[in-house]
């Protein structure tokens, strides 16, 4: 004799953010694991900026580009879609619905969906902390620029500084100067020597003492990230009013600049023009499915954090693909923005736009274009919204990092932390910021590119690849369908179902294995990272995915019966108040 689950009704959402209540037939039902309220987001458009906030950040305006002209121009275009509608929206729409559905964070929602996995939120929160080690640094990079802008010469305009070496060669405004494989702009002497100061490091094997200024940097914000946190949803969903909204404001005013320098057609020409012969490279798949995986986060539990606290009916089926497309789009703008002023600098220096493209990564942004815009009229200006845009765009996406570990952490242990969010905030950003000092050192650049490689490359791409095994194959696609139909009032339609089951795990797992066979020799500037570095980096990248086999291990361990009946037990969702009255009335016997 087999179960039957009928469809509850639409209008009986989840009780487990309430205290408990009867159930049917007079019995009290298993208590939710959380005694207070749950908070909720003051209006929707809280919820969006903060999921637009969180999914453009600075790899849209520095990865993106430069991964489109590298692997085919706009022919890029094809992979990167298809990667986006078969790969990065459906796994987008499925954290989002399973947060707004079981409306708790990444450690606790396991137990409710296949709790042998409940080492991937552990996982999750380690990576999440990873990231923050790094991530932050970068953000005080940019506000270190931005206090600098505010001067009537850019400090990075001219050789004309005690930083600079005889290697420096300006060549804006001037003619004759010739462009030597020695040379070294005033922007990368500033962003090398003064920034970072990497001069006063032998590498990762005497990295120096602590930049001071990048210190005060930094701990500006994470006071800022602290006050934003604090409170929960009700303070960071204004916050992104503006953090959220402003780097579409300054996009669009670079963009208008940008087109009308001389030679910013060549750079757009040389971003869109199609190689097609690129689309028979494996390695241009890979990189487009990298790229909208990471674009989008599905994986970091940010996504499960921001939806748990919207109301139990909310459209996330929409709220998916509105912010999926902003997400998409906004980093095709950002390519302009970019290519019209590597145009404008090929064309001032007389080279072509590929010579000039070299720069990714951060150094596209801390010397590429504040190169550029140190020669525009108007520099000044130009120069601080460019760094605030910076600012607004890391700060988005630290909230929502943040947020999951601490949505994920207080939901898992509410009967410590309930009512002490403050407390926990301020422990959480101290445990990020002593975690940041390596980075602030003279050397801290390395470490920077270390973490970056490694904290959340390939590890957060399995963890995103056994999430969505747990709740396709485990917690079974058609109880998942159910839940949003519940939500919703209507099931996900059979090409969803099929990219859950099939197609994005299998992407994941090309990606996961393609990553792992092809690992190019870790280089920043002309250092070459030394084989245990590449080591050390493995054992950064293994000790958050490990938490997933030690927790089985550890579950089946615990749980009492035989094998089979630990196996059994979990694998199968506890039951929670909301499971307890939906198979009290809905379940019928079936033969």
């Amino acid at each position: 004799m087999a179960e039957q689950p009928c469809l509850a009704p639409a209008t009986s959402p989840p009780q487990q953010d309430t205290a408990p209540h009867p159930g049917p037939m007079g019995s009290h039902a298993p208590p939710g694991p959380q005694t207070h309220p749950r908070d909720k987001w003051s209006k929707k458009m809280d919820f969006l900026l903060s999921v637009i906030g969180f999914a453009v950040d600075l790899g849209n305006v520095w990865r993106f580009p430069y991964i489109c002209y590298q692997n085919g121009g706009g022919a890029f275009l094809i992979p990167y879609t298809l990667m986006a509608v078969f790969g990065g929206v459906p796994l987008f729409y499925m954290e989002l619905a399973l947060g707004q559905f079981h409306r708790t964070g990444a450690i606790p929602i396991w137990k409710r969906i296949c709790p042998i996995f409940k080492g991937i939120g552990f996982a999750i929160c380690i990576i999440g902390l990873y990231v923050s080690f790094y991530y932050n640094t970068i953000i005080a990079w940019a506000l270190y620029y931005f206090y600098s802008s505010f001067s009537g010469t850019l400090p990075w305009a001219s050789c004309n500084n005690p930083w600079n070496t005889p290697d420096c060669t300006n060549y804006f405004g001037r003619s004759n100067v010739t462009w030597t494989n020695f040379s070294r702009s005033p922007a990368e002497e500033f962003y090398t020597r003064k920034v970072l100061e990497i001069q006063k490091s032998r590498g990762l094997y005497n990295m120096g003492g602590i930049h001071w200024q990048l210190l005060l940097c930094l701990f500006l914000i994470f006071t800022i990230v602290y006050f934003s946190l604090w409170k929960g949803v009700k303070t960071s969903g204004k916050v992104v009013w503006v953090t959220a909204t402003l780097p579409y404001v300054v996009l669009l005013i670079l963009l208008v600049r940008g087109a009308t320098l001389p030679g910013a057609w060549r750079g757009v020409v040389f971003y869109l023009r199609p190689d097609w012969g690129k689309l028979l490279s494996t390695a241009v798949w890979v990189d487009a499915a990298a790229q909208i995986f990471f674009s989008l986060g599905p994986g970091f539990g940010v996504l499960l954090a921001l939806a748990s606290y919207n109301h139990f009916h909310n459209n996330c089926y929409r709220d998916a693909l509105v912010t999926s497309a902003v997400n998409c789009l906004t980093s095709f703008l950002s390519g302009f923005v970019i290519f019209t002023v590597l145009g404008y600098m090929a064309e001032m220096r007389d080279m072509e736009v590929e010579d000039v493209a070299r720069d990714k990564g951060p150094s596209l942004l801390f010397i590429t274009y504040p190169e550029a815009i140190a020669n525009m009229v108007g520099s000044t200006f130009f120069a601080i919204i460019f760094f605030l845009m910076m600012i607004t765009l890391g700060l988005d996406s630290t909230f929502g990092g943040l947020e999951a570990v601490i949505t994920a952490v207080m939901d898992e242990y509410p009967q410590v932390l309930a009512g002490r969010r403050e407390l926990f905030v301020l422990g959480l950003i101290t445990v990020c910021f002593l975690g940041s000092l390596s980075t602030l050192t003279y050397g801290g650049a390395y470490v920077v590119k270390l973490l970056e490689e490694f904290g959340a490359g390939c590890s957060i791409l399995a963890v995103v690849l056994l999430e969505t095994i747990a709740v396709s194959w485990f917690y079974g696609i058609q109880r998942f369908s159910h839940d949003v139909k519940v939500m919703l009032g209507f099931t996900p339609g059979m090409f969803w179902k099929v990219c859950w089951v099939a197609v994005s795990p299998a992407l994941l797992a090309f990606i996961v294995v393609s990553s792992l066979l092809d690992q190019p020799p870790l280089t920043l500037f002309d250092y070459q990272y030394p084989e245990w570095s590449i080591s050390v980096g493995y054992l950064i990248g293994a000790s958050s995915f490990i938490c997933i086999p030690f927790y089985m291990v550890y579950k089946l361990v615990w749980t009492p019966g035989s094998l089979k009946q630990r196996l059994a037990v979990c694998i199968r969702p506890e039951k929670t108040t909301r499971d307890a009255q939906a198979e009290a009335v809905c379940m019928s016997p079936v033969l």
